[in-house]
């Protein structure tokens, strides 16, 4: 026998009380709402096409058997962004989208760390058995930000400007903050979850841009000659470029020297 739909059974509302069932039903209709929002936006599409096929990367690479403990990490790391996008969107379409945002901080670092053991696999296992006060000194957000401005030589901190509009808008109490609370950007903050289409595609935007980051370096730490991961790995590719297309048409892709 399958399990019952209790949400939708006469024993709900004596599982849960009265205003929490109340707010599931209003969650759904907001997800009903946003789900017609997205069908009338082919760039949303794109993005959360790219987030499937970053997701899926991290699922296909978590199926990988290893001994390798650093290989494990970057395991973990996809592990954790597949269910960060999994949760950042729920909430997205059940009308969160400041509680959804915040976890998409939560990627961002994740996204930075990640780019950072590309580039020097050794600090993945320094990384392991790093103390506090070493994470603190080395790999703090802020220090992984750093070396990684340093290592492209950028002068600007724009990751530093991202990170901080995540923190400012949905990571911490600020009077910005506020801004996500807004149904009406010149009207009042509201309490509980509302559905508005800037807002629903602000949020999924930032999802496409993270999950192209993350899936295009956790490919890089792929075994080459991993069958199981080819067809993954192609299908994030091609995503990928649709998405490049979509939202940079004029970009110039260097060719190796």
């Amino acid at each position: 026998m399958g399990t019952p739909d209790l949400m939708k059974s006469e024993d709900a509302k004596n599982i849960l009380p009265d205003n929490l069932f109340g707010l599931h039903r209003g969650e759904e209709t907001l997800r009903t709402k946003a789900l017609g929002i997205l069908k009338e936006k082919e760039n949303l599409k794109v993005h959360l096409a790219v987030v499937e096929a970053a997701m899926d990367i991290a699922d296909i690479f978590r199926q990988f058997e290893t001994d390798d403990e650093d290989l494990k990490v970057l395991q973990l790391m996809g592990m954790r962004t597949f269910n960060a996008f999994g949760a950042s969107l729920k909430l997205a379409l059940s009308g969160y989208h400041q509680n959804s945002a915040l976890i998409l901080r939560d990627v961002l670092e994740t996204v930075f760390l990640v780019d950072l053991f590309s580039r020097d696999h050794s600090l993945i296992e320094e990384w392991r058995f790093a103390d506090k006060k070493a994470i603190k000194r080395k790999f703090s957000p802020f220090q992984v930000r750093v070396k990684l401005d340093d290592l492209d030589g950028f002068t600007e901190r724009k990751r530093a400007d991202l990170y901080e509009l995540f923190s400012e808008l949905a990571g911490h109490p600020t009077m910005k903050s506020a801004w996500m609370m807004r149904p009406d950007k010149n009207g009042d903050a509201v309490i509980g979850p509302f559905m508005e289409a800037t807002a629903l595609e602000a949020v999924i935007s930032e999802m496409g841009r993270l999950a192209v980051q993350i899936g295009e370096k956790l490919i890089t730490f792929f075994p080459q000659d991993w069958e199981t991961g080819i067809y993954a790995q192609a299908d994030f590719i091609e995503k990928n470029r649709k998405w490049i297309e979509t939202f940079f048409p004029n970009a110039v892709r260097r060719k190796p020297e």
